[in-house]
């Protein structure tokens, strides 16, 4: 059953605080306690002296009124004392601009010193606690990629990028070839005279931008199991995380998900709507509710990440302070969104934080209690959500879905190199298709290209733009029916063209050959008709030449009746992004071609899943919804009228 958690800072809080902090936490049903994630300077004050007293207390009286401890290491922020010994530790931005201490993630990836230290002071914190009875799990460092992180333009960086090219390439010809560095004159002689692609006259090779971006990505995944080698030595049987941030796709999670024992996210739908690519009306209608499949995305991601094994570390719990606005969120949505992760198999939801703070950068962040220490608006929701745990029946694990929907990080990062249009977003394309998936009722599964295809019934490929000739092989081989959409297959793994022109290895499932691509304006008249429904092309066209069976076509005065949409018995070809009204329709045709058995036509506010034996309903708008079940559903929570901002459980 879902078990809920805390985010704790005993540092913040006079001593004597702690223990009815803790003791409130349990009468209010929470489990879990995350701690320590940013005293690296309060355990350390200085190199090699330790000041353990006061969080070896917090731990013992955390753990004796009844709470399991989730430790942190420490290292997403770096002691003054260390910067001032190691100022090579801090990062560089693309401007070139050195990031000072006094906030938090001042550090680059790239530095041997600061991972070594990073180590020794996880090892640290291992030897002191990894045998603790009320340390439970680790979460090493935090949210990898916030404050555009990932990406550093340092010595270190240059150099070890240099190391990291040479291992790939092996000769610098061959490299040479790779980024087609004959175009503008751009061939070197040797690794070494190799710069980052930053503070160039014009864009770089794609080709370097992306081996760029496949380089930082493998430094994350070096330091993090560096941490995550001492932890599995020095606190075997504890399960390791690392809390991700939902959307951030710098790195690859799939990766550093191969190293730890379970994925967390940091769940935060109000920024995410703020910073959403969206009109500004559809923004004001979903102002104080977030975008509907945007925390559903994230959880069927970081389950996949996770290897089925998923929790939100932060859960938003009211206003935030760090968008460009900090909205509260609509009474009962932390409810919801706590009862949606469970329903997209989370295990656990732990909400950030406990108590409000008083001073520093977060004093606007709401949490479970105001600074006071009088309950807020969410530490109700959560007394309500511990009531509703105890008359749930066990549901089982989260089963699998009938869609799978592939997210390919390394084809995000080339889309980057190349948009071919300001307003190309693989994460709109993506969540288009996730939005209408899910507006039919179907629960999805989010798989990458190393994930095991067996048992799907329908793949969408958005828009995979790296051609990946072993996951061809893996579609072709399985049963499932495959859409395709554009761009797929576009670039080789070098970023050129492939020879026999896109989608490259993926036409051996559709015979379709791409040879104009056009990125189109808002203002564009080009529309789309299938059958009798027609509706503007999004910012995407291609021009195709196919044999195969005609879907739907173009309506334009420029190449009028061209195939937007063709197909065979295994494999559609989507030539345009299609916008939301004819995506539908394209979810209902592809639907009965692959047998997949579609659920209620969800109004656009309602949002179901299914996790086992039971069935979940989520209101995100502001009138009742009438839910398409029979009279005699047993209902655990709510029922087939479901008010607005509210939940329904009942089982199948």
């Amino acid at each position: 059953m879902l078990e809920l958690g805390v985010c704790y800072y005993p540092e913040q809080w006079p001593e004597e605080m702690w223990a009815d902090d803790a003791r409130k936490m349990v009468e209010l049903g929470l489990k879990w306690v995350r701690i320590a994630e940013f005293t690296w300077s309060l355990v350390e004050p200085s190199e090699g002296e330790f000041n353990w007293g006061w969080l070896d207390r917090a731990v013992k009286v955390l753990g004796d009124a009844g709470l399991q401890v989730v430790m942190c290491t420490p290292t997403a922020a770096p002691p003054k004392w260390l910067v001032d010994k190691h100022p090579e530790i801090l990062p560089v931005d693309e401007s070139g601009n050195v990031r000072k201490f006094g906030a938090r993630r001042h550090y680059c990836f790239s530095s041997d010193i600061y991972r070594e230290h990073a180590v020794r002071i996880a090892r640290a914190f291992a030897q002191r606690y990894g045998q603790n009875p009320y340390v439970h799990a680790w979460q090493i460092d935090n949210e990898y990629g916030d404050h555009n992180t990932i990406y550093s333009y340092s010595a270190a960086a240059q150099s070890a990028f240099q190391q990291w090219l040479a291992g790939r390439y092996e000769s610098i010809e061959a490299l040479n070839k790779a980024w087609g560095t004959v175009f503008w004159g751009m061939a070197y002689k040797s690794f070494s005279q190799i710069e980052l692609p930053n503070g160039l006259v014009e864009e770089p090779s794609p080709t370097h931008l992306l081996d760029f971006y496949r380089f930082s990505s493998d430094q994350v995944v070096r330091f993090n199991k560096a941490q995550v080698d001492v932890l599995r030595e020095l606190s075997p049987g504890r399960p390791v995380t690392h809390n991700f941030m939902g959307h951030n796709t710098d790195f690859d999670h799939y990766k550093v998900g191969e190293d730890i024992d379970f994925a967390s996210w940091d769940s935060y739908p109000m920024g995410a709507l703020v910073y959403a690519g969206m009109s500004d009306d559809d923004k004001a209608r979903l102002l104080r509710v977030g975008i509907p499949d945007q925390p559903a995305f994230n959880n069927d991601l970081y389950r996949q990440v996770g290897r089925g094994k998923a929790w939100i570390m932060e859960q938003q719990p009211g206003p935030v302070n760090w968008a460009k606005h900090n909205q509260a969120p609509q009474d009962g949505m932390v409810r919801l969104w706590t009862w949606l992760a469970f329903a997209h198999g989370v295990d656990v939801v732990c909400y950030f934080r406990w108590r409000q703070s008083k001073f520093a950068q977060e004093q606007f962040h709401a949490g479970l209690l105001l600074p006071n220490s009088e309950p807020d608006r969410a530490y109700l929701e959560v007394a309500q959500i511990t009531k509703e745990m105890a008359a749930l029946p066990e549901p089982g694990e989260r089963q699998k879905a009938q869609v799978a929907l592939v997210l390919d990080y390394t084809s995000r990062w080339a889309a980057e190199t190349l948009p071919q249009g300001a307003d190309y977003s693989s994460a709109r394309v993506a969540m288009d298709w996730y939005s209408a998936l899910s507006a039919r009722g179907l629960d999805l599964d989010i798989v990458g290209p190393h994930s095991d295809l067996a048992g799907y019934q329908l793949v969408i490929v958005p828009d995979m733009v790296v051609d990946n000739p072993d996951f061809v092989e893996k579609l072709t081989a399985c049963d499932a029916k495959v859409y395709l959409g554009a761009r797929t297959g576009s670039k080789t793994a070098d970023m050129h063209i492939p020879d026999n022109l896109p989608p490259g290895s993926f036409s051996q499932l559709v015979n379709v050959q791409v040879n104009r691509v056009e990125s189109l304006p808002s203002y564009a008249g080009d529309r789309v008709r299938i059958g009798d429904i027609h509706g503007p092309v999004g910012n995407w066209r291609e021009h195709i030449v196919t044999s195969e069976n005609v879907i739907a076509h173009f309506m334009s005065d420029y190449r009028d009746n061209d195939p937007a949409l063709v197909g065979n018995d295994k494999c559609w070809y989507g030539a345009t992004h299609f916008t939301p009204d004819l995506l539908a329709e394209v979810v209902e045709r592809l639907a009965g071609w692959a047998g997949v058995e579609l659920g209620q036509q969800n109004a656009t506010t309602l949002r179901t899943a299914r996790r086992g034996a039971l069935n979940f309903a989520f209101n995100f708008g502001g009138e009742s919804v009438e839910l398409d079940v029979s009279e005699d559903v047993e209902f655990f929570v709510g029922s087939k009228t479901v008010p607005s901002f509210d939940v329904a459980i009942w089982r199948a």
